[in-house]
Parts: structure tokens; sequence; C-alpha cells
């Protein structure tokens, strides 16, 4: 695997559109806004400092009666000016608030994209929701799609037991999107694989489902779904989509319903367990993040650890 790190460059790094789809504006009394997104639409526009030194743009869409919020962390190709619907129908038909935001580097939020950047991306955003909303993690929903699973899991498994977690095309780790490789590597990026075992809430998969006639994920396969769905603490009826591809399983009329259903049985659970704010311990360990360039590196493997 002399290669191997230079190969998950080229196969499962960021692509964010460029140009970006969407700027960040002030209105005539010092609001960010959208353009072309009306008023009406009850969407808060937030530019957010993370631990990283970056500004992340965020936008928190406003349900009436929403008991829960959705923290949605997208895939690697799109940014935030090309979601807007998709957010507008999810708001509509599950009855939640939605919070979305773009990574460093994507959209209107300055930096590079990196693992470690995601991570403070998605604190940032957290906070947010706590402090402008009041927004607790018995209130939160944590969704990632794709790449998007990988700063999911990291806010996932640092809180003591948040609402419920969504896994979209969900990845193992990066190195398993190459290789079914059998222990976890130093520089892989993205561990899901150790994390889900640390998430305390229950958690749904949604995944394109491998038939016999082949059909299957074209970038990540089934078994990834499979794998983070047998290894979770509370599992809840996965969604297996027959058909389709990486990119489109909201399209499915069975990916609403499933969803919706979800959100109604963990509406109804009761939790008395007193909020745990995120650990005080940083982000990464000293010796994570004097690797994580995982992205660009390119040593060969040093060492390894059994999954």
């Amino acid at each position: 695997m002399g290669n191997v790190t230079s190969s998950v460059a080229a196969k499962f790094a960021f692509f964010p559109p460029d140009p970006p789809t969407y700027e960040v504006c002030k209105d005539s009394d010092g609001r960010l806004v959208l353009p072309g997104i009306r008023a009406d639409l009850n969407m808060d526009v937030h530019l957010l400092d993370t631990k990283g030194g970056n500004k992340v743009v965020a936008n928190y869409w406003k349900h009436p009666i929403a008991k829960l919020t959705l923290l949605y962390s997208h895939g690697n190709a799109a940014d935030l000016g090309q979601m807007h619907e998709l957010f507008i129908e999810l708001r509509a038909h599950l009855r939640v608030n939605i919070m979305s935001y773009d990574y460093s580097g994507y959209g209107g939020s300055s930096g590079k994209p990196t693992e470690l950047n995601t991570y403070y991306d998605i604190e940032a955003v957290y906070n947010c929701l706590k402090k402008e909303y009041g927004v607790t993690q018995e209130d939160l929903i944590i969704y990632g799609q794709s790449v998007g699973s990988g700063p999911t899991l990291h806010l996932a498994s640092r809180l003591q037991r948040p609402r419920g977690v969504v896994l979209h095309s969900a990845i193992l780790s990066g190195i398993r999107v190459l290789y079914p490789v059998k222990m976890t590597f130093w520089f892989d990026i993205f561990k899901n694989i150790d994390k889900i075992r640390r998430v305390n809430c229950p958690v749904l998969v949604i995944h394109l489902y491998k038939c016999l006639q082949g059909t299957d994920d074209e970038v990540v396969d089934w078994y990834h779904g499979k794998r983070l769905w047998e290894l979770s603490k509370e599992k809840y009826e996965p969604l297996w989509v027959k058909g389709g591809g990486h990119c489109n399983l909201e399209t499915y009329p069975e990916y609403i319903k499933h969803l919706r259903k979800f959100i109604n049985t963990v509406e109804k659970i009761s939790i008395t367990k007193p909020e745990k704010e995120l650990d005080s311990k940083p982000s990464f360990t000293e010796e994570e993040t004097k690797h994580n360039k995982c992205l660009r590196l390119k040593k060969k493997v040093a060492g390894s650890k059994k999954e």
C-alpha cells in the first residue's frame, strides 16, 4: 500500500463547486442574506468563527411547530446554493427545523476543506444552535450524507445522548472506500467505524441496496452502511433503497416516508439524562493532529491498530 494515501486523495477528496453557487450579502439593515431566498421562507444566515480560524456559512430553516432540529452535513461535491429546495422539502415533510452549513472552503465559507476543519465546522454550528436558538442535544438529530457522515459521527460520539443520528450513504472510513481492509491505519480519514461504537442514541442508516443484478452505490459500497448499522448500539430499522445511485436516494418516495417514521419515533422517546456538552478535550489528540493532512499525505504506512 505504498501509494495508498495518494489514492485516497484522488478517490475520496473534497470537490467544492467552483465557482461557488451562491454568495452571502447584507441587506439594508445589515442582516446577512442569500440572494434569491425570500424573507417569507424563514431562513437565517450566519457566518460563524471556527477553532480552525475560518468563517463558515450556516443557514437555519425555521418551522413554526417543530420540536426537533436536524443538523445536516452534506456530501463532498455540493454547496448550500444547490440544496435550498431539498431543505425546504425536508422542513415541510418532516416538520423539523434544519441547520445546514458549508464546510471550510465550500461556498461562502473561508479556508480549506480538511478532515480536521470539518470537525471544527460542525462544532461551531452546534454551538450556534445552542446559543442562538436554545437547541439542546436532546432536541437534535444529526444527519450526515456521504463524507458528511464524518463530522456527523464526530459530534454524535462526543455528546451524551442526542435525539438521533441519520447516516445517508455513509462511509466506514476513507481507506475502506478503496480497499476492504480489516485494520484502521493511522493515516486513515473519517474513522467512522470506530466512532459509531460511541454513539448513544437511535441510528438510522440509509444506503443503496446491493441486489443480485449488481446495482449498487458506485462510490460507497452497501457494506459500509450495513456494517455501520451492525455496529450501532441502538439500531433503527435501516432503509436499503434498490436502484438509484450515491447522490439521489432522497428522490425515492420511500426515503421521505421512512425518515418521517424515524423522526416520529424519536420524538416520542423520553430523555431524562442530564445534558453533557462537548468534551473539554480537543477534537483530535496530539498524534492525530500531527497526521491530519490526510488528504495530501505521501508517507508510506508506518503503523496500524486492529479494528
